[in-house]
């Protein structure tokens, strides 16, 4: 049976680059880097002061006070991002049928700010505990995609996926599965996440995952860079409107981008680390190629995992040459967590947008910060690196990878 094709109509995003797509399609281009020391909360405690914050966020100019207590920071990206893509899309909410229009939105922790606040509170009050009556529904972690739904009344499928820094690519490829099979026209899809606390910082930091290069925020997030010391904590959303593709022509919409193809695997290695050898990352990579219907000569650029960690970057890159072999010195290849840093459960919805623009306006985005190439990254591989490239490209793969061993890798191609 003849595969329901699904594309790409409406995009949205609030991110440490800009809290529009324009902007961040521009200091994406321009190589621009989001860290600098935190401001939500004081850090002097930890190892690690500084991140890759929202800039200019202010949460009265989108929600009233009632709504601002209804929802922990990572929803209100939610929404925010969401908002933007459906308006970019074009749907008329009077027209379309929501009872074929689902959500499935990633995070890969939830709400972590309210569960810090809430059980601080607690340690810090008095006799009879105090719990807010919205602690539950803020902290879960499918709560936005409930919210996105009642806020639009989109009846279709509707779930939160959680694979930690795989959440988004996740939700995307069952967004593409649920159309493909005739489940729903239309899909909201993406993930948020806010994390930049005292716990998210903490947690991250006892595991020494996190660059604690404090003198120097801008330059911390150094994909393949031979003196990288661990990835930098980002926040933020992305947002997509995934749509069966003749539906998006009867209607006029226009067209992003086909989501042409997903792989899945578990690395069934380690806790935290990925197989040395990119095993599991080569699988997730080869099975997207494949589900797209294409060759893996076809793939001209690769949004890489790339988090800056120091065994997860050779990992990946070694996955790649097992998987694509001579092919790979053919193609582009950048990590944008080196401008962005590393958005966790929506780190595969803003980096889905990173292949957008490749496709679209031909711009490859760079892997900033690399000073000294790893020696364990052949050279004569073309990282994009520290300066965006034009190229024409026909077809991108992006890659998100989470503890746990989760592996996942999106296809996004021209229509």
């Amino acid at each position: 049976m003849k595969k329901r094709r699904v594309v790409i109509t409406g995009i949205g995003t609030i991110n440490p680059l800009g809290n529009s797509v324009e902007e961040y399609f521009a200091n994406l281009e321009k190589g621009v880097s989001g860290a600098g020391p935190i401001t939500h909360f004081d850090p002097s405690k930890f190892k690690t002061k500084f991140a890759c914050e929202l800039k200019g966020y202010n949460s009265s100019n989108f929600f009233d006070r009632k709504e601002v207590r209804k929802y922990d920071l990572f929803t209100q990206y939610a929404l925010v991002a969401v908002d933007q893509a459906i308006k970019d899309s074009g749907l008329d909410m009077e027209k379309i049928n929501k009872e074929t229009t689902g959500v499935i939105w990633a995070s890969g922790i939830g709400g972590l700010e309210t569960f810090y606040q809430e059980v601080k509170g607690y340690v810090e009050g008095g006799e009879v505990p105090r719990y807010s009556p919205f602690f539950i529904p803020k902290m879960i972690a499918d709560i936005a995609a409930g919210h996105i739904s009642m806020k639009y009344g989109f009846m279709g499928p509707n779930y939160c996926t959680v694979s930690a820094c795989a959440s988004s690519n996740n939700a995307m490829i069952d967004a593409l599965k649920i159309i493909r099979a005739g489940n729903a026209d239309i899909m909201v899809t993406g993930g948020s996440e806010a994390a930049i606390n005292p716990p998210g910082i903490g947690g991250f930091n006892s595991m020494q995952a996190l660059s604690t290069r404090n003198d120097d925020p801008a330059t911390a997030s150094r994909p393949f860079d031979r003196d990288r010391d661990g990835f930098v904590m980002g926040e933020g959303a992305g947002a997509l409107i995934f749509e069966e593709y003749e539906h998006a022509l009867a209607r006029g919409a226009k067209i992003y981008a086909e989501v042409a193809g997903g792989g899945l695997s578990a690395d069934a290695h380690h806790l935290t680390a990925p197989h040395p050898e990119g095993l599991g990352a080569k699988k997730s990579m080869s099975e997207a190629v494949k589900d797209a219907g294409l060759e893996l000569e076809d793939i001209d650029y690769i949004n890489t995992h790339g988090t800056s960690t120091p065994v997860g970057d050779v990992a990946e890159i070694k996955g790649i040459v097992a998987t694509f072999g001579d092919h790979t010195y053919k193609m582009n290849i950048s990590a944008t967590k080196s401008m962005t840093g590393h958005l966790l459960g929506a780190a595969g919805a803003i980096e889905a947008l990173a292949c957008i623009m490749a496709l679209t306006k031909g711009i490859i985005p760079p892997t900033i910060n690399n000073f000294n190439l790893d020696p364990e990254v052949d050279p004569k591989i073309n990282l994009t690196l520290n300066k965006a490239q034009k190229r024409d490209i026909k077809a991108a793969l992006s890659n998100t990878f989470g503890f746990g061993g989760h592996n996942s890798s999106v296809v996004f191609k021209k229509i």
